[in-house]
């Protein structure tokens, strides 16, 4: 059975606060680390995960993800607070075990993206 994670990541000036869904914890730090994603989150240099709760249903996770997005900065910033107080990186220790290798799961995605911006 596969685990889904709601997370939020911020920069190292905590400006931005963003909040995603993913079944591939590992897998979307390698991107954030490896600046693989072309969007907000590579704009806002976006690159320390802070907090994340784990769902084993796909539509628990997108459901509490909404929830969050729909919230007040302050809001998002008293949740993590209370799991995280020094806004630590959580994501360091899967990072550092896997910069320099794309996870299988990291690969299937970039190649998928690339078929679906070729066919339009």
């Amino acid at each position: 059975m596969k685990t889904f994670y709601v997370y939020m990541m911020t920069n190292r000036s905590r400006a931005v606060l963003y909040t995603g869904v993913t079944n591939s914890l590992e897998s979307r730090l390698w991107f954030h680390a490896n600046n693989e994603d072309r969007r907000f989150t590579k704009r806002y240099k976006v690159d320390r995960l802070v907090y994340y709760e784990s769902y084993d249903d796909p539509r628990d996770a997108i459901s509490r993800e909404k929830e969050i997005k729909g919230w007040r900065r302050e809001k998002k910033n008293d949740l993590v607070r209370r799991l995280n107080p020094k806004w630590e990186d959580l994501g360091k220790k899967y990072i550092s075990s896997i910069v320099g290798e794309v996870p299988r799961s990291a690969r299937d995605d970039r190649a998928e993206k690339r078929r679906f911006s070729r066919s339009n």
